[in-house]
């Protein structure tokens, strides 16, 4: 794959690549190793005319994460996050308010799979249907599960004292 292209691609989902990654690991580095790794699979493997390139990239660096993960708990036994966890300075820039650090408190609760599909879904912009491409599930399990995960999200946010509008 030529330079220029997987520049473009860079440019184009760099960002939100960063944050779904860190959104899985909750470290930094870790986020922007793995956001490397991902677009050098893309430099080395991505097929010529592939459908959707975003869709996978997203499953590449999920893919990369849970090898990261593997790979971490085989050398050290990861120790669960503390009570009250922040994130650090890099994500705090992005959220700015009580609001949004609460709502991402919410969503660091949910089980990983909700998390992964309202990620996907809100910060991604992907489609439920590349979703669930990415996460090979179906369609309308990943309908289902997005609309638990937010359930469950208005449910944490309204135990905070925030009045959230919606029909969910």
């Amino acid at each position: 794959m030529e330079q220029d292209v997987i520049q473009a691609l860079y440019e184009a989902y760099g960002q939100e690549l960063y944050l779904y990654l860190y959104s899985l690991c909750g470290q930094k580095a870790a986020a922007e190793d793995l956001l490397q790794d991902t677009f050098l699979k893309a430099m080395l493997s991505l097929p010529r005319g592939h459908g959707n390139v975003r869709a996978w990239l997203y499953t590449v660096a999920r893919n990369l994460f849970f090898n990261y993960r593997k790979r971490e708990e085989r050398e050290s036994p990861r120790e669960e996050l503390p009570e009250g966890f922040s994130p650090d300075d890099g994500m705090e820039s992005v959220l700015r308010t009580e609001r949004n650090r609460l709502l991402y408190q919410g969503l660091c609760s949910l089980d990983i799979r909700k998390r992964e599909i309202l990620e996907m879904q809100y910060f991604g912009g992907l489609s439920l249907k590349e979703i669930a491409r990415v996460l090979g599930l179906s369609q309308e399990n990943v309908r289902v599960q997005s609309h638990r995960g937010r359930k469950q999200l208005k449910s944490f946010m309204e135990g905070h004292g925030y009045d959230v509008s919606g029909n969910d």
